[in-house]
């Protein structure tokens, strides 16, 4: 009987050293290896921070190595920003490669940083395909569709995929609700730089700078938007579902910068600003290595809704527009 027990104990310890031993198989040794597509925006300043020796805590635990220059040629600061970014990154040891089928073949992982958001479902389709986890920059795409189509295919495959601008990651940003002084927030009045690019719906270019952390602050269940466009500025008021209100103001005129006054049941406070790219980096490379998304799909395609909602109350004149309609018409268009 002794014999036997000893037995099935040795059995059941080599099927754990077994199984052990293949999980370590199927996970990527750090520091990972990532690859980008896009050198046309993020690329060279976020690798200058991810490929710096003296880089540190979860910075550590990624290297850029590779990287498909992309671009828009119709797009000028696309090419711009592209003649200025390969040599340096070449020079940080990044490789320039000539398609993103070998690009996948040299990494662990993908970081789309495409300017355009209209590549973004092409690109991503790829990589997905490829198996393996992706980041997608702001826009997650041109369109709001778009955006749709990515996360279902990121479900097909069964591939971790998220999206965010670096301004969701602000320390005071995300730590506001923790405010003793505010309480329990009833309203936010959020601003930033909102340039316009006529190959994009107005907000997905730059003003998702500042739709982001409204919604961090804000939370999902924005129902409505309207809208007031002139030349120089946007402002955009969304109601929610409970009745609380946030807007977002688009600087084109004046001084431009990122912020936020927030309401609370206790107190009115300022928002967050900008920290830089680093909490951001930092976020991406836990996603990596956990699979886990810090932002929902839910929360992400709500955003696109509300700037989508944005732009058919400018075509309206102004009128109040749901966020049920545009999300609708987009679900539908995927079908067509």
């Amino acid at each position: 009987m002794h014999v036997k027990i000893l037995w099935l104990l040795f059995v059941a310890n080599s099927l754990l050293l077994i199984v052990g031993e293949c999980f370590a198989a199927d996970e990527p040794s750090l520091p990972l290896k990532a690859g980008i597509i896009g050198c046309d925006a993020h690329a060279l300043p976020w690798t200058k921070i991810l490929n710096d020796p003296k880089a540190s805590g979860e910075l550590a635990d990624m290297v850029v190595v590779a990287a498909y220059p992309g671009g828009s040629p119709d797009i000028p600061h696309s090419v711009e920003l592209l003649n200025k970014s390969v040599g340096p990154m070449v020079e940080l040891g990044v490789e320039m490669v000539d398609s993103i089928d070998e690009l996948l073949k040299k990494v662990d992982v993908v970081m789309i940083l495409s300017i355009d958001g209209r590549p973004h479902l092409a690109q991503a389709r790829e990589v997905f395909e490829g198996g393996k986890p992706v980041f997608i920059d702001k826009p997650i795409a041109g369109s709001l569709t778009d955006a749709i189509k990515i996360f279902r295919l990121a479900k097909k495959h069964d591939v971790p995929c998220f999206s965010s601008s670096s301004l969701r990651f602000a320390k005071r940003t995300i730590d506001i609700r923790d405010d003793p002084k505010l309480g329990e927030v009833v309203g936010c009045d959020q601003f930033a730089p909102c340039s316009l690019e006529p190959h994009h719906p107005d907000f997905f270019w730059y003003g998702i700078h500042g739709v982001e952390p409204l919604f961090t602050i804000m939370g999902t269940g924005c129902v409505s938007v309207t809208r007031v466009h002139t030349e120089g500025n946007d402002v955009a008021v969304g109601v929610w579902n409970d009745g609380r209100i946030g807007t977002f103001r688009g600087i084109r005129q004046g001084q431009r910068g990122y912020g936020s006054t927030v309401y609370g049941t206790k107190g009115i406070v300022p928002g967050g600003t900008f920290d830089g790219y680093e909490p951001l980096i930092v976020e991406i490379v836990k996603f990596f290595k956990s699979g886990k998304s810090p932002v929902s799909e839910a929360e992400t395609l709500e955003i696109f809704a509300f700037m989508e909602a944005a732009d058919e109350s400018k075509r309206q004149g102004g009128s109040p527009v749901m966020l049920e309609s545009v999300m609708k018409k987009a679900k539908q268009a995927t079908t067509e």
